[in-house]
């Protein structure tokens, strides 16, 4: 059969059709979840449709080789007439910018990652920036008439459930007091006052919310209404949020990625980067579960940086790991974190074992405690573009990765990671309020991990980063372990003084032994975060706190873990 890059196209395309199916499938499906309480079905959900990718992938790719076309795939001589084809095919798609993401997993899938360049497949994109609207209208705009309990009564009523709301009355006058008390007094009056909200729910975990904006004649504000789902009771509002940096946090890296049908990807993103214009569209791709096209809108943001600044990559501030070595851009938010050669002897894991925790925090709820990271190979970079003193460290720490080609340094495996402040380092400068604040939230980060199963392993202060929005989250993640693999222990009672004293354990300790009550030493080398925290999150240094929780999750409970603030919880 001869080559044909039109049948090659259209077996790319179907396999990319295929994906966008289950992917559509498993969205769709999060309605059903929520209004029938099926908590635990939604995290088995979430990993489904970020598992598809990359099995439709592999699929479509061993598809290709095997078909009469396979010598030609195999040619990356073939690629850039594959490619204008291609281009031409996906020319009246509305989700064409995921098409070329697609194409590009595919080439990569099949070949070397030297042979990258904008002729064989789309370093850049080819989709024009701006282009007409669908038809298919992306939001559903209320009017006040100048009273805002018509506006929020049209909202609720306009999104019905198969599952009753619980008290529509109650909540309708709660979104009317939460607007009096948000909005300034000629906003109130204003009888345009219009929200314009995404026609589409917004689903994860065991939440749903309604997505859009207020706008006035002089300003406009993010519109945002979580809803829950109290068994036995049904549907309620939770609260109503107004405030750009708290719905920045429900978009934030640091969670699952929502449920949430979007017919035309990009007018999805295009409107939640007017909500939230501080962030970059690689992370709003990534946020409604597009992290390849989130992946790529990374790369190319890169790409863009290096050309644009004279930006030098440097070591990470704060203490070196063991198993890792990170390095970043200043003017990037974001560091690259690199598996050194050989770990430090405590250390008794093996590299197969990093990757794999490392997969299981993308696939796991993250609960707003864990920081997203995107996995890539074959990274090169100018040399010049390196410190001398970093390159010299990462030559030295883990050569096997990072490779000097000359003028160019392959990075042969690295993930990604948003750029926070250690904990321990913010802790140094922090005042006392700012002390008090984070100290809190460290411990609360511990304890939402752990309601979701996960146990971070070495909780030190270093592993734990502070956001823009004073957010502590962890992010190293070589010793994370699912919360019901850890036997939680209290130390036994020596039988005579001498044995207390013996530099070694007077007990039997079994690798996944952890025995709480040495948390405080080990975790505070300052004696007044010891005793503040203590006072704050003492439970966290008594094994049965740890053992009560285990018993919830292994009874099938879902604890809740908000990603906003509440004024109160629902009555």
């Amino acid at each position: 059969m001869s080559y044909s890059p039109d049948l090659i196209v259209q077996h790319m395309l179907d396999g990319f059709d295929r994906y966008r199916d289950q992917f559509r499938e498993l969205t769709a499906g999060a309605r059903a979840r929520f209004e029938q309480a099926r908590w635990n079905d939604i995290q088995e959900a979430s990993t489904q449709r970020i598992n598809a990718y990359e099995d439709q992938v592999h699929r479509t790719a061993n598809e290709l080789v095997a078909s009469p076309a396979g010598t030609a795939v195999t040619d990356v001589s073939n690629w850039p007439d594959i490619r204008r084809a291609y281009i031409s095919a996906i020319e009246t798609r509305f989700d064409d910018e995921l098409a070329e993401t697609w194409f590009n997993s595919i080439f990569t899938s099949l070949h070397q990652h030297d042979q990258i360049s904008d002729e064989t497949m789309f370093v850049h994109s080819t989709r024009p920036l701006s282009r007409p609207p669908s038809r298919n209208a992306l939001t559903r705009g209320f009017i006040s008439d100048g009273s805002l309990e018509n506006l929020a009564s049209q909202i609720l009523r306009e999104f019905s459930f198969d599952t009753p709301w619980e008290d529509l009355e109650r909540d309708t006058q709660m979104i009317v007091a939460e607007l009096q008390q948000g909005l300034p007094d000629w906003a109130q009056m204003d009888h345009g006052l219009t929200v314009e909200v995404v026609q589409s729910v917004f689903y994860r975990n065991k939440g749903a919310y309604l997505v859009g904006r207020l706008i006035s004649q002089q300003e406009q504000w993010p519109f945002v209404l979580p809803l829950l789902h109290r068994e036995g009771q049904g549907i309620c509002v939770d609260t109503l949020i107004t405030d750009e940096s708290e719905v920045s946090i429900i978009f934030s890296f640091t969670r699952s990625y929502f449920m949430v049908e979007a017919p035309v990807p990009s007018e999805m993103v295009a409107f939640l980067k007017r909500l939230l214009p501080g962030k970059h569209i690689a992370e709003l791709y990534t946020a409604i579960g597009f992290y390849k096209q989130g992946k790529s809108e990374f790369y190319r943001a890169l790409i863009a940086h290096l050309a644009n600044s004279d930006d030098r990559f440097i070591m990470a501030p704060g203490v070196r790991g063991m198993v890792m070595s990170v390095f970043t851009l200043p003017g990037f938010n974001t560091v690259f974190k690199i598996i050194k050669d050989k770990f430090a002897p405590s250390k008794n894991i093996d590299r197969a074992t990093v990757i794999e925790k490392y997969r299981l925090v993308k696939r796991h709820d993250r609960v707003g405690r864990m920081a997203d990271t995107q996995e890539f190979a074959d990274f090169r970079f100018p040399r010049e573009r390196f410190d001398p003193d970093c390159l010299k460290e990462l030559l030295e720490v883990a050569p096997s990765t990072v490779v000097d080609e000359g003028d160019v340094i392959l990075i042969r495996h690295c993930w990604t990671e948003r750029r926070m402040t250690p904990l321990n380092i913010y802790l140094e400068s922090a005042s006392d309020a700012q002390t008090e604040e984070a100290l809190f939230d460290y411990g609360k980060s511990i304890k939402e991990l752990a309601a979701a199963n996960i146990f971070p392993g070495d909780m030190l202060l270093k592993n734990f980063g502070v956001t823009r929005h004073g957010r502590v989250v962890f992010y190293d993640y070589d010793e994370i372990s699912y919360l019901t693999e850890v036997n939680f222990r209290v130390i036994p009672e020596a039988m005579y003084p001498e044995q207390e004293m013996s530099s070694e354990p007077w007990y039997s300790v079994a690798p996944n032994d952890v025995f709480p009550e040495e948390f405080p030493v080990f975790l505070f080398a300052d004696i007044n975060h010891r005793r503040r925290f203590f006072k704050m999150h003492g439970d966290l240094f008594d094994a049965s706190y740890w053992k009560g929780l285990q018993r919830q999750i292994e009874d099938g409970q879902v604890i809740d873990v908000y990603p906003y603030r509440r004024t109160e919880p629902a009555a």
